[in-house]
């Protein structure tokens, strides 16, 4: 394993120009050869974009490929890349809201979707006045591949949590303004724990509630993520508070209101997605569905 770190960090160290080649090959093999995964991006895609043609989810479906083989060599230099190419190559949009945060007195709730490329808002926490940022991240089978995302994530003064028990850590520190927690919130529930569902482009969809039970028992600033592939290697990212509806958040209202504005990017920008993978497998297994539009 170490001998595979030590290949890994120095193909990391490769200009991007170099790696988008690996990118290109990937993308050769998996569209035209493998079919990675074709079938589900298909049915997603045709599912989620009933009103498309079968040329537009074609061209969706190719511009994903090539999109998410740039994810991949992308993760890879996040394992060696500098903080300032990190900051060269995602601009952080609306950075006032988090002196606002600062000024109130209150931690922050960042939510992103999995939009390309996600892996690389960690430098976010070298340019706001936070002492404290905290990438969530999820347990995988791989203790190896776990250990090496868990050290991309802890990059640049980031502290990266496990999911089991960031609420736990969010409930238990002062909320005081100091504080960010990082959440990729579209995340897919273990099927033991699909509780609650909602619409989201089209389908029945589980959704991971953890971060709810935090907007109606504490007084935290939730903020939307909008990921924006700008060009090849250079990504947006635009924040956007979420306001409750009235004095403070009901049940499952910021869940719908996260959804809403993931559904509406992907309107925008279909292609840069993880549609690869199964995001409603579980759809069945719903206990509480929220059929009301957003």
């Amino acid at each position: 394993m170490n001998f595979l770190i030590k290949i890994l960090y120095l193909i990391s160290k490769l200009p991007l120009k170099i790696l988008y080649i690996f990118s290109d090959i990937i993308f050769f093999l998996n569209y035209y050869i493998v079919g990675y995964r074709k079938n589900v991006i298909t049915q997603n895609l045709q599912n989620s974009f009933p009103e498309k043609s079968e040329k537009e989810i074609g061209e969706i479906r190719k511009k994903f490929y090539r999109n998410f083989s740039d994810y991949l060599v992308e993760t890879i230099k996040s394992f060696s890349i500098s903080e300032t190419e990190a900051r060269v190559r995602m601009q952080h949009i609306n950075q006032d809201l988090f002196h606002e945060a600062k000024d109130e007195g209150k931690n922050i709730i960042l939510m992103a979707g999995h939009v390309f490329n996600w892996e690389w808002m960690n430098a976010l926490a070298t340019l706001t006045p936070q002492k404290n940022s905290h990438p969530v991240y999820r347990k995988v089978n791989s203790s190896f591949w776990e250990d090496q995302m868990k050290k991309v994530r802890n990059k640049f003064g980031n502290e990266a949590l496990e999911a089991n028990e960031v609420i736990l850590n969010i409930f238990r520190n002062k909320n005081d303004g100091e504080s960010i927690y990082m959440f990729v919130a579209d995340q897919t529930p273990h099927v033991a724990h699909v509780n609650y569902g909602l619409q989201f482009l089209n389908q029945r969809t589980p959704a991971f509630i953890g971060y709810d039970k935090l907007a109606t028992r504490m007084d935290l600033i939730f903020i939307y993520c909008e990921m924006k592939k700008v060009k090849r290697g250079f990504y947006q990212v635009n924040y956007h508070r979420i306001y409750p509806d009235g004095e403070k958040f009901t049940e499952n209202e910021v869940v719908k209101k996260f959804h809403k504005l993931l559904e509406n990017t992907l309107h925008k920008r279909p292609d840069n997605y993880l549609w690869s993978h199964r995001k409603w497998k579980y759809q069945d297994s719903i206990k509480k569905y929220d059929a009301e539009k957003k």
